[in-house]
């Protein structure tokens, strides 16, 4: 049966079983999600009712391999999914990327892997865990990657250590804007194992699950944000911390492969802006045609500078959404030189293009638009944050695409 509104990716030939994703997500966020989005956003507060809905509705298991219970979507599935729901409220959205990201990551992703014998059947026992905590306990994992140092942005070891012992890890470290603090059931942590025959190294990198009351694990400081204030992102600080081996959400060096075989493992923040971006531009053409629930119906759509504005939207969007369709379609492990550089273009591209599609709503819809009441003025705040997030900020991105394009690996300048 056709979907009877347009998805946030735009219209395209979907599955019956996305057709009923994005039915649902899309039926959540229009009755649930963004009806308490202004209050997630004014409190800096997390959208607990949300995954309420979510774990009712199935979706935190979306990315869970079917043989484990889940939906087994795949990675173009979760974006279209993570785009609808962030076309409703954005903090949800990208705090359901960083849930989502620890079943996929050690679901489809780390199937395409290579792994050793013994690294796939220590994975398959451990990820069964982990799995059916999500699956069965409806358990939110959160994914804390950030430290105020180079590590996230992927030139540098993890700051936070693990220290091998018996049955176990003991961990010590920091992690800054960590997404679901004080929500979240486990947190994946990334950190480094202490070797004492060599320097930390990146390929020492551990991925390994901390209960949410694990002792010596502490959720501390303020947070009070520009955007996405329902992330409420503090500061995690983890102090001889114990985690049991079974906790590993991979095993040891396979985060590292999984970093530099799979680019687009780190694209999935895109969905969220692309939703906020569809947000703003669906907000533009409902006031200028006076639709706003619960506003005076004043059409301003006989403007012409408002319609050469909606038009630019618009064109905007669509270009967002071909590329964008385009990557999550053509994601997989070891991508080629042309496609990984269009990967970095889609993200940008997405990060940059929400914000000036935010920017042009504001500016079309006028001063009375701006008003707290009504869901534009936390559309742009919201669409700001993108290009900040690492590990590719769009800083970042130009750095990336225009060193790549001009060097090939291993070429140096004498």
């Amino acid at each position: 049966m056709p979907l009877d509104f347009i998805p946030a990716v735009g219209s395209a030939d979907f599955t019956e079983a996305q057709e009923r994703l994005l039915t649902l997500a899309n039926r959540l966020g229009r009755e649930r999600f963004a009806p308490r989005a202004a209050q997630w956003d004014r409190e800096a507060s997390f959208p607990f009712a949300n995954y309420d809905d979510l774990r009712e509705a199935g979706l935190l298991a979306l990315c869970v391999p079917r043989e484990f219970g889940g939906e087994g979507a795949d990675f173009a599935t979760y974006c279209m999914v993570g785009a609808e729901i962030g076309r409703f409220c954005g903090a949800t959205a990208l705090t359901y990327n960083m849930h989502i990201c620890s079943t996929m990551w050690t679901g489809m992703l780390a199937d395409g892997i290579a792994m050793t014998p013994e690294q796939r059947a220590e994975h398959e026992a451990r990820r069964e865990l982990h799995f059916a905590r999500v699956v069965k306990d409806g358990a939110i994992y959160a994914q804390p990657f950030s430290e105020g140092s180079a590590a996230a942005a992927g030139h540098a070891p993890f700051g936070t250590s693990a220290r091998k012992v018996e049955g176990g890890w003991v961990l010590n470290g920091r992690k800054i804007f960590a997404s679901l603090s004080g929500a979240a059931d486990y947190y994946g942590i990334l950190c480094t194992e202490e070797c004492a025959d060599h320097s930390p190294d990146m390929r020492d990198t551990l991925y390994i699950a901390v209960p949410g009351k694990a002792e010596g694990l502490t959720v501390t400081g303020e947070w009070d944000p520009m955007g996405m204030r329902g992330t409420v992102s503090r500061t995690l600080l983890l102090k001889d911390v114990f985690v049991a081996d079974q906790e590993q959400l991979m095993p040891r060096g396979v985060y590292y492969k999984a970093a530099q075989t799979w680019p687009a493992m780190f694209f999935t923040l895109s969905p969220t802006y692309l939703g906020v971006a569809q947000a703003a531009y669906d907000f533009t053409v409902q006031y200028l045609r006076g639709e706003v629930p619960g506003q005076p119906p004043v059409k301003r759509r006989m403007y012409p500078t408002k319609q050469i504005a909606v038009a630019q939207m618009r064109i905007q969007l669509e270009n967002m959404r071909s590329i964008f369709w385009r990557v999550i379609h053509e994601a997989c492990a070891s991508p080629g030189k042309d496609a990984r550089m269009r990967l970095y273009a889609a993200h940008y591209s997405v990060m940059e293009g929400a914000n000036d599609i935010a920017r042009l709503a504001i500016r079309t819809c006028g001063g009375q638009s701006m008003l707290k009441d009504l869901p534009l003025e936390r559309l742009y705040r919201d669409s700001r944050c993108g290009a900040l997030m690492l590990p590719w900020t769009a800083e970042l991105i130009l750095d990336r695409m225009g060193r790549e394009t001009l060097y090939e690996s291993g070429e140096r300048d004498e």
